[in-house]
């Protein structure tokens, strides 16, 4: 029997990209889906594009009825699914996307996005997102937090490297590129065409982006040890797509050895042939991340480059993926299409 799934939160980008995977997958069946600005039209007029498919209207989310829910994924907004989840019946498992239950420490939410933690009780039993290093404990949770896009891509080029000791962990630059769909479907000013497109600009710069938590956190943990990166993020007029590039001290041959052979394994992960460059164009719609290290014209320096669609891998097919893996489904499941192209 196929698994039933509701998505809270369907009117988003997350939301539709969810959707949008979950169509070929053999084992769930989306029985609802809300949207409270939204609630009672049918999808199709959110969505046109996914007018093909019959799919329950929206509605809210107080109407849904989670006895026959095997697993909900909330794709609302941050500072919302505290609140949400905390009233879920508690035998229900719940991948949140948003960013309520990325960071361990109650304290750490409220330094880092400005308010008290609705939930410390059941931030305890959250489990972080990131599938590849967390996959055990995904599959045994009821609460998966998802990852945030920009500190995925970013844990992807350098959490082997941190935890292998390969490069000076006092001295990691990371510059990051971003599509304009990782600031969601809300209306914004400096969202507008006219606003965004034919330029870019770094944003959140000098330390204050709040993925800095999710970095500070994991990479600490990886090493054993604080690890503080630098970081600044830039917004691009892309609707799709992340880059991450690593400026670090280390040799080059050593680090794409070490990301070779953590991700040899790995049906999702691949690092390309050395003094190969990744490109946003190659894994566009798709579940992939292609991590790519050239070495620098200065000896013992390196450059690590990591990119992944910020709204599949970066999100939604991370979401999918650690999904699988709590409902007993081979965790590529749904996820095995090729990137679009061009």
């Amino acid at each position: 029997m196929k698994k039933k799934i509701a998505i809270l939160g369907a009117s988003g980008y997350t939301g539709a990209e969810l959707i949008r995977l979950l169509a070929t997958h053999p084992g769930f069946e989306i029985t609802a889906l809300t949207g409270e600005r939204k609630a009672g039209q049918p999808l199709a007029s959110v969505f046109p594009f996914l007018r093909h498919m019959a799919l329950p209207d929206l509605t809210r989310i107080e109407e849904v009825d989670f006895g026959d829910i095997d697993l909900a994924f909330c794709a609302l907004p941050h500072a919302t699914s505290q609140a949400v989840i905390r009233d879920l019946p508690r035998d229900l498992r719940i991948v949140d996307l948003s960013a309520d239950f990325r960071l361990r420490d109650p304290a750490d939410y409220q330094k880092w996005y400005g308010k008290p933690h609705a939930a410390p009780d059941i931030q305890r039993e959250a489990v972080y997102g990131l599938t590849e290093f967390y996959r055990d404990a995904i599959r045994s949770a009821r609460l998966v937090a998802g990852t945030g896009c920009n500190a995925a891509t970013g844990q992807y080029a350098l959490r082997p490297l941190v935890a292998a000791g390969v490069i000076d962990l006092d001295d990691i630059i990371l510059d990051l590129k971003c599509g304009v769909s990782g600031a969601g479907r809300a209306l914004k000013e400096n969202l507008l065409h006219a606003e965004l497109s034919e330029g870019t600009q770094p944003y959140a710069v000098g330390g204050t982006h709040r993925h800095l938590g999710e970095f500070d956190q994991e990479l600490s943990l990886a090493a054993g040890r604080e690890v503080r990166i630098l970081f600044t993020p830039h917004l691009l007029p892309m609707n799709r797509g992340i880059l991450a590039t690593a400026w670090l001290k280390g040799d080059a041959q050593r680090i794409h050895a070490v990301l070779s052979d953590a991700y040899c394994a790995e049906s999702f992960l691949q690092v390309l042939p050395f003094g190969t460059v990744p490109s946003t164009h190659d894994v566009r719609g798709s579940n992939f991340v292609h991590i790519g290290v050239v070495g620098d014209r200065v000896p013992g320096r390196a450059m690590v480059a990591a990119v992944l669609d910020n709204l599949t891998k970066g999100s939604s097919g991370q979401a999918l993926q650690n999904a699988n893996l709590m409902m007993g489904f081979d965790e590529t499941t749904g996820l095995m299409a090729p990137p679009v192209f061009p």
